[in-house]
């Protein structure tokens, strides 16, 4: 008796809001954009319309490089839901971006192997990354992260 593969699940999309639809709306156009508070001068991600630094609303939308350094990640091989088995082995990362923020992501572009070690080896502290994008539906597109080299 064979057994018959199932297609995955979709992944899950984020389901944009007010004070972050902007983001999405020029994520799908692959453009990664942050919100900078104008009183405090602080760029920050998840965007939303008041600063977390010092909850003003006079905050404004900047184009982000797409550029920054790899702070820190870790390899998941158990996926968190059926949508993500085909992934996994996956990179979960945290970037700090040239804007001074920081942002949670995925870590792509990295040579897949089941044998986790075999993965970190090309993968180190302080790398140089660039944003690129997953499409994940027609109206969603979610940043993630590549080595600068790949």
């Amino acid at each position: 008796m064979s057994q018959q593969q199932s297609t995955p699940p979709p992944k899950p999309t984020p389901i944009p809001q007010q004070d972050n639809e902007f983001y999405w709306e020029k994520a799908k156009a692959h453009e990664l954009w942050l919100r900078k508070c104008s009183d405090c001068n602080e760029v920050y991600f998840y965007p939303r319309d008041i600063s977390p630094c010092c909850f003003s609303r006079n905050t404004e939308w900047i184009k982000a490089s797409g550029k920054g350094t790899l702070y820190t990640w870790g390899i998941t091989v158990r996926p968190p839901t059926p949508a993500f088995r085909e992934d996994a082995p996956f990179v979960l990362a945290i970037v700090d971006l040239e804007e001074g923020c920081r942002i949670p992501t995925n870590l792509v572009g990295i040579p897949k192997d089941p044998d986790p070690e075999k993965m970190a080896a090309h993968i180190t502290h302080g790398m140089a990354v660039e944003v690129a994008f997953e499409d994940r539906t027609d109206a969603i597109s979610v940043p993630v992260f590549k080595p600068v080299d790949s």
